[in-house]
């Protein structure tokens, strides 16, 4: 698996002696223990993070090592290659029974019948290794490229544009980028499939914005794969974990693709947010759609809203969508997206959730539906505050990081609202990770909220 972190490489580690190397998708740094996993009296780690490490506890039968990916062990982002598909589906619920459970029951994971190649986003690290040019993925908590031939949850065919795009460097003289004397070209390459429409985005990252002769190289890479709908430059400079940068120009096409989801068409750019699997994903937010129990009247908030899937998906059987999102460029794709599928009750805005609630709830005006889908590390106290302020009768809380959802669920319990049921859905097999829906409902009498007026955090 190329991917390590959304659109993130490792961070460069300097040698330290007994230097403890913390797993790739752990929790926040210094992040207290979730009250809803416990710890572990041992380390003090908690335990949900403990049984992560230790997938296969509990399980007999493992997978044998010939079955397994050949890359697992140094790539480390398949965390489950031991386990078979079932038995995996069987540790992620058992997981959400422990970090969930205490707060609703928790549905029967829904998992996928072929979970293989189902990653319509890929990237590679391209570099120079003996004196030769590769291309793969970082190695855990490293910057040491592993080359990788095959990926068995990557798109095959993105695998093989990357792998042609290797084969023609030296044909064309472009020479892959050297971090540390900051000499050469191609960084990355990242390769977008649209899962129901069959365009793909290619995006070549560089360090400069000259790419050696560009039209000839466009041209050959046609050439064996005219399925490529565009080919971008996107050009980093900078010292970062960030794979792209600010600057991009296209080279081939449109400079975005569109695929279909949940009835509706979305034009996606290298950098814009799309779920990686498109098949659980329709899933996924029909689940959470079915959760808000909308009858056509309601005002839905659709929180971190990305470029408007969630909402515009809800738009259908709400009265008014309202998209709150902090990347103006989002907001935008999201008012776009609105506009080309002539959904007339959703309008999308660029700023601050949590602030928006808070102005809302003071003006008197009603939201009766939160559905909030926040990055990783969870949402804020300040947003949550601003949840209770503005007391929607329903939250639908969708969430790629069982932990800190778990820490908001207590939040929110104990400020006025119930959780009613968790849905499980395996958004990324063969990894530990899973995405959970949780709906809760506001309770007759609630805890009075919070009403300490405070500024919002970056990510709202």
């Amino acid at each position: 698996m190329r991917k390590q972190a959304e659109g993130k490489k490792p961070a460069r580690r300097k040698p330290a002696a007994h230097s403890a190397r913390r797993p790739e998708h752990a929790g926040r740094s210094g992040q207290k223990p979730s009250p809803a996993s416990g710890t572990d009296r041992r380390s003090g780690a908690p335990a949900a993070a403990r049984e992560q490490r230790q997938p296969a506890a509990g399980f007999a039968v493992q997978r044998p090592r010939s079955e397994r990916c050949p890359y697992s062990r140094k790539c480390g982002g398949c965390q489950l290659q031991n386990l078979e598909y079932p038995d995996q589906l069987r540790w992620k619920q058992r997981l959400m029974e422990r970090l969930i459970g205490r707060f609703c029951s928790v549905a029967p994971i829904l998992g996928m019948d072929e979970p293989y190649h189902y990653r319509c986003k890929v990237q590679a690290a391209f570099g120079v290794v003996r004196g030769k040019f590769v291309c793969g993925i970082y190695q855990s908590s490293t910057h040491h490229i592993i080359p990788v031939e095959h990926c068995r949850i990557e798109d095959e065919n993105a695998g093989r544009i990357i792998a042609d795009i290797l084969a023609l460097l030296p044909k064309f003289h472009i020479v892959p980028y050297n971090e540390d004397t900051q000499r050469g070209v191609l960084r990355h390459v990242l390769v977008r499939r649209g899962y129901a429409t069959g365009q793909y985005l290619v995006a070549l990252v560089t360090g400069t914005p000259v790419l050696p002769a560009k039209n000839n190289f466009i041209r050959a890479l046609l050439k064996l794969h005219p399925e490529i709908t565009t080919v971008v430059l996107n050009v980093n400079r900078k010292r970062t974990s960030m794979v792209l940068g600010d600057e991009e120009q296209t080279l081939y096409g449109p400079g975005t693709i569109e695929d279909e989801l949940c009835g509706l068409r979305f034009r996606i750019s290298a950098s814009s947010f799309y779920q990686v699997n498109p098949v659980q994903t329709e899933r996924l937010y029909r689940a959470a759609i079915e959760m808000a129990q909308l009858t056509g009247t309601e005002t839905v908030l659709d929180a971190y809203c990305g470029v408007g899937t969630i909402g515009l998906a809800a738009s259908a059987k709400a009265g008014k969508v309202i998209g709150v999102e902090l990347n103006p460029a989002a907001a935008r794709d999201a008012a776009e997206n609105a506009r080309r599928n002539g959904v007339k009750n959703a309008r999308f805005y660029a700023g601050d959730a949590g602030e928006f609630l808070r102005e809302t709830a003071e003006a008197g005006e009603k939201i009766d539906v939160v559905m909030m889908d926040p990055p990783r590390a969870g949402s804020s106290r300040e947003f949550l505050a601003a949840v209770c302020q503005a007391a929607p009768s329903r939250v639908v809380y969708i969430s790629c990081n069982p932990e800190t959802q778990a820490r908001d669920l207590a939040y929110l319990t104990s400020h006025g609202y119930r959780a009613e049921r968790a849905q499980p859905v395996d958004m990324f097999p063969w990894t530990h990770h899973c995405e959970n829906i949780v709906s809760l409902t506001r309770r007759a009498t609630p805890h009075a909220p919070p009403r300490t007026r405070v500024p919002a955090r970056s990510g709202g």
